[in-house]
C-alpha cells in the first residue's frame, strides 16, 4: 500500500522554508503531492501555473523529487483532492504557536470530513523566521531575497 501525503499552501513563492518540509516529507512518504492552493483571503504575487513552474524548477534544481507530483487545486475543499489521489496525510509546516493556532481546527475539520489526518513538520531553524509575504515585502522594496528563496526563485523576481 502506498503511503500518499500532501503538502499544501500557497507558495507565493516557494521559499526555502518550503522547501526543507517537501524534501523531509518526501523522505517520509512514498508519494508526495505538493499542492498550489488558492487562498481567497490572500492577494497573490504569482498567478498559479507560474508557483507550480517555480516549485518544479526549485525541486529540480535542489536534487530531490523522484517521488513529488506538483498540482493546483482551486476547486472544493482540500480533502476532496485528497480523495482524488489517495492520500490519507495533509503535511503542514509551521513556524511558531500562531501557526499552530491556525492550523489546528483545519486539522480537526479534515479529519472529521474525509478521515485526513495532519502532521505538523517544525521548520529548519535557519528558515524558521521565513515567509512568502516576508519575501514578498522584501522583493517589493527592492531588497535581496537570495537569502530566503531557492535560485531560481531569486531571478525570477529579480527579472519580474
Amino acid at each position: 500500500m502506498n503511503r500518499i501525503a500532501v503538502v499544501p499552501g500557497s507558495f507565493d513563492p516557494v521559499t526555502l522554508g518550503h522547501l526543507d518540509v517537501i524534501e523531509r516529507a518526501a523522505g517520509l512518504f512514498d508519494e508526495l503531492h505538493v499542492l498550489v492552493v488558492h487562498n481567497p483571503d490572500k492577494s497573490a504575487l504569482l498567478p498559479i501555473a507560474q508557483r507550480v513552474s517555480l516549485i518544479e524548477q526549485s525541486i529540480a534544481q535542489a536534487g530531490f523529487g523522484g517521488n513529488i507530483v506538483v498540482a493546483s487545486w482551486s476547486v472544493g475543499l482540500l480533502v476532496d483532492y485528497c480523495t482524488d489521489v489517495g492520500a490519507s496525510v495533509l503535511v503542514k509546516g509551521i513556524r511558531s504557536q500562531v501557526d499552530v493556532a491556525y492550523e489546528t481546527p483545519m486539522a480537526i475539520v479534515n479529519r472529521n470530513l474525509a478521515g485526513v489526518e495532519t502532521i505538523f513538520l517544525l521548520p529548519d531553524p535557519a528558515n524558521a523566521h521565513v515567509s512568502s509575504s516576508l519575501v514578498r515585502q522584501v522583493a517589493h522594496l527592492g531588497g535581496d531575497v537570495r537569502p530566503y528563496v531557492p535560485a531560481v526563485v531569486a531571478d525570477f523576481l529579480q527579472e519580474s
